[in-house]
Order: C-alpha cells, then structure tokens, then sequence
C-alpha cells in the first residue's frame, strides 16, 4: 500500500504531468489526489473511457509526451476501439499509460457485474498485446516505482499503450479537498421516493447504475411493495435510457421512468438525440443532477457547468423541466405523467448518500424474470 502523493510525485519525476479518465471507486484516492494538485487543463475528467484515451491521444500528438489514462476495468470496454484503431503500433503508434482499476478480481468478492470483466481483464490485455504490470495492497514503494518505470519505459522506446492493473488497497485513504458541496435542499434518495410515491401501478422504471437503483431497491424494501416494477441496471454505465427506450417503444401503453444520473447521461450524452428523435410518448427521463460520480468517491461532473434541460430541448424533448425542491418535483411529475411527448426532467439533488446504504439481495437474473413478467402483464 501506498499513498497516492508518493505515487503522483513519482509520475512527475518520470515526466508524466497530463492526467484524464473516469473515476473508479479503486482509485478514488489517486484520483481525489490528482484533483486536488493538478491545473484543470493537465487533468480532464472524461465523458468515457475511451474519451479520456482520444484526449490523451491528443495530448502526445501536441507535446510528445506520455499521458496518464485512468479507469475501472469495465472502462476497458469504452476503450477498446480507440486503443486498436487509433492507438495501436499499427495505426499511429501512440505511447499511452493506462491506470485500470481491477474490479471482479478472480477470488475476491464483488458485485455480479464486476465477475466476468474481472475474470476476462487480463486475457482482454494480453489479447490487445497490451504490457502491464499488477500492483497489489502488499506492493512497497519500491515495487510500485521499477512497475512505473518499467510501463512508461516501453510505451516510450515502442510507442505503444501500457498498463498498470490496481488491486483493491494498492492506494492509503485520501481525503478529498476540493469537494463542493452544492445548497440543494434534497439528496437523490429523497427526491427518488417522492418520485415513487407518485407513480401509477403499472408504470415501469428503468434506474441507472451505481447509488441510485440501491436507493430505489432499499425503498420498495422500506414500502414492502416488491421489485417487479424496477429494472436496475447494474452494469452498462450510460446505457440506462436505451434499455428505457427499447422497453417503452414495445409497451406503448405504459409509462415507462428511465432514472438517471449526470454522470451516466453525459457519458453517452448522443443517446438524448436519438431518444427524442424518436419520438416515443411514453418515454419519461428524469436526470438526477449532483453534478459527481458519487458511486466511485465523489468526482466531479460537468454536471454543474451545462443546462441539462435545454439540451435535451435543442435535441427534441418536447417537454423539459429543471427542478430541486420537493413542492416543485411534484408537480412536474404530475405535469410529465400527463404530457404526450418524450419529456425530460431534471432534479438538482445534494451529493452524498447514506454510509448504512445496502445492495439490492436479489440477483441480476431475479431482477430480470420478475420485471418480465411485470412488463408482460
């Protein structure tokens, strides 16, 4: 274990000042770090993993230098097309550095969502012909600084990607400094039971990943009222309105309530088109906007930096809404219920959830063939 200003510093030394990714809960310290000693113009926050690579790409093509790019390892699937059609010797042979959180590490106890990413993590580099190195909770100083050297070694001698794969613990406990916290009267947890409170019986739901669907599954459980109604969409960052989408072409006569976060909106921000550009009357889209990735140590967003709603109304939401408090949220869920049009609302929440916070007790198929049956009847 090590902390992440030792391992900054010895990026630094080695000539490695230019930092883009998307957080990982892993590398929440190394990242909060990096926040809190980098200019914003060295360290860009990325809409998705493969993103965060083209700026890097970007980045070596303007100063000749070796960029970091950090990411959780399901992030490996965002990068994947960039890295070999775009990074690889044989196209422009560009030298990456690639921080990956291991998530779903063979032997180790995780989410359902992390297990086959976390089996498959080393084949994908090995298939990518990717070199790295694995840097563990026992790794020293000393380790951690000749895996460092080593990766950016070759990147620079082969002009080509590498990486260093981060098992849970390889980083000490950081406190971040520069959190904001936003004056927003409710936090999502608050703002998602009102939103169930006020929806219909046969009204479907499809929520985001990370805290979010926790929220909503710990609330039907306070309620008693049963899961069927609820898609959590587990894994998949940034897809949860697609899955909405698909669901609410085919059930035309339900109200379909994708539940979804800035983070995962902006990751794959294109999809606001073509939802609208479809223009399916029983697609609802409700944005909670915190403006971080609270699931993974609380990053910021540009979440606070662009108007959610307009966006959504230059793409071709007939009807959008920006709201935060309680009084205001009801009767924009009234107003969104009656609307026949794709409508967006957008509700500015507080950051942070509850530490006592439990997981959903159902798996991933349970969750599945109960909401089947549900959007069937």
């Amino acid at each position: 274990m090590i902390s992440s200003e030792f391992f900054f510093n010895a990026c630094k030394d080695e000539g490695v000042d230019f930092f883009s990714g998307v957080p990982d809960s892993l590398l929440k310290n190394i990242c909060s770090y990096i926040t809190d000693n980098t200019p914003s113009e060295n360290h860009i926050i990325a809409a998705n993993e493969g993103n965060a690579l083209a700026i890097g790409v970007g980045y070596h093509l303007s100063t000749g230098k070796v960029p970091l790019i950090y990411m959780q390892n399901s992030g490996l699937g965002n990068v994947i097309n960039p890295l070999l059609s775009l990074a690889d010797q044989d196209v422009y042979s560009v030298p990456l550095l690639m921080m990956i959180g291991w998530r779903g590490e063979p032997g180790v106890k995780d989410e359902p969502q992390h297990k086959k990413q976390g089996r498959v993590t080393v084949a994908l580099l090995e298939a990518m012909e990717i070199p790295y190195k694995v840097l563990t909770a026992d790794s020293n100083i000393e380790e951690a600084k000749v895996a460092l050297k080593a990766m950016l070694s070759i990147a620079k001698k082969e002009n080509k990607p590498c990486a260093l794969l981060i098992k849970k613990g390889f980083f000490e406990d950081y406190k971040f400094q520069s959190d904001i916290l936003y004056e927003r009267p409710l936090y999502r947890e608050q703002a998602i039971e009102i939103i169930v409170n006020n929806l219909n019986e046969p009204d479907i739901v499809v929520s985001t990943t990370g805290v979010a669907s926790r929220e909503l599954f710990e609330y039907r459980e306070k309620l008693k009222s049963g899961h069927e109604r609820d898609f959590l969409t587990v894994g998949g960052m940034g897809h949860t309105s697609q899955i909405a989408l698909g669901i609410a072409l085919q059930k035309k006569n339900r109200q379909v309530y994708c539940l979804d976060g800035d983070g995962s909106l902006i990751m794959h921000m294109g999809t606001l088109a073509i939802n609208a550009s479809m223009n399916c009357r029983n697609f609802k889209h409700i944005v909670f906007n915190n403006s971080a990735h609270d699931s993974v140590g609380g990053q910021p967003t540009v979440g606070d930096r662009i108007d959610i709603a307009s966006i959504a109304s230059n793409v071709g939401y007939q009807w959008v809404k920006m709201v935060s408090e309680e009084s205001e949220i009801r009767l924009a869920l009234n107003e969104m219920a009656d609307v026949d049009t794709p409508a967006l609302l957008e509700i500015q929440v507080k950051k942070g959830f509850r530490k006592d916070l439990g997981r959903p007790t159902t798996t991933p198929i349970q969750n599945k063939e109960i909401f089947m049956k549900f959007v069937a009847g």
